[in-house]
């Protein structure tokens, strides 16, 4: 059973790889196995998830790349080629956004929050593809929100609509390249916790209740929590698994907006 988790002589990019989610997947895919390729602005983070990868057995390279620009990604693929030769799977994880209110939010905020989430996840994934059809495999994960299905409020009004646009973007390609071997899924996390919630937190504790009063899981979730999830969708386990917008929320997605987290009855 193990065998199908195996990614040892792969070979995966994954955008963000310095922090968070996109360091947990890295780190979750170089103990299956597999060499990666890792893109940060953070060049000093990546180098540190990197080493940690490196010190597992598979190899690693930290490469300084911002996905809101073509030009970076395209050199790193070019870099990826002469590295590797190959890519089997690709995490598109990066990529931040301007959160105002939607009468107040400038269009040069909404192109940038765009940028960053929608247009870099597209030019990794053309790169990508483009190589994984020509090996005639492949997997792509890219990381959406449940902002891409449900609205937040709160001024998430760019998030929203770029993350909607990922979720649209992943059933496109998965129907256009799951026929010639190239898998496309998504993963959708609801709140997890990071240095930004945890300010926010620490601002206003009332937003911890809140929050947690829609996860029925009773926890908020963390970057670790990606790593099964990752391996899954990288490895032959998921070979059917295309086109799937996967929610990782505690159940929030599953819960009624009216509902009642735990065993609270109400009696007549």
């Amino acid at each position: 059973m193990t065998q199908m988790f195996d990614l040892s002589g792969r070979v995966a990019v994954v955008s963000g790889a310095a922090s968070g989610m996109g360091r947990a997947m890295s780190l979750a895919l170089g103990e299956a196995g597999a060499d990666l390729m890792l893109l940060d602005i953070n060049l000093q983070g990546a180098e540190k998830t990197a080493g940690e990868i490196e010190s597992m057995g598979p190899r690693a390279v930290p490469v300084n790349c911002n996905v809101s620009r073509p030009d970076e990604i395209r050199a790193m693929f070019a870099q990826l080629d002469n590295e590797f030769g190959r890519v089997d799977f690709l995490g598109n994880v990066a990529g931040e956004a301007v959160r105002k209110k939607p009468e107040d939010i400038t269009l040069d905020d909404v192109e940038w929050t765009w940028r960053n989430l929608v247009y870099g996840r597209f030019c990794c994934s053309q790169e990508a593809g483009r190589r994984m059809l020509a090996a005639g495999r492949g997997s792509i994960v890219s990381l959406g929100s449940l902002a891409s299905i449900t609205g937040m409020g709160r001024g998430h009004i760019a998030y929203s609509m770029a993350m909607g646009a990922v979720v649209q973007m992943t059933r496109e390609l998965s129907t256009e390249w799951s026929g010639r071997g190239v898998r496309v899924n998504a993963i959708l996390p609801a709140q997890v916790l990071n240095p930004g919630l945890q300010a926010r937190i620490d601002k206003d504790p009332r937003i911890k209740e809140r929050f947690l009063s829609g996860i029925p899981r009773g926890r908020f979730g963390s970057p670790d929590d990606i790593r099964g999830l990752s391996v899954l969708l990288a490895s032959d386990a998921s070979s059917w698994i295309t086109g799937a917008i996967i929610p990782m929320d505690g159940g929030n997605l599953a819960m009624n907006a009216g509902g009642s987290v735990g065993t609270e009855v109400f009696k007549e």
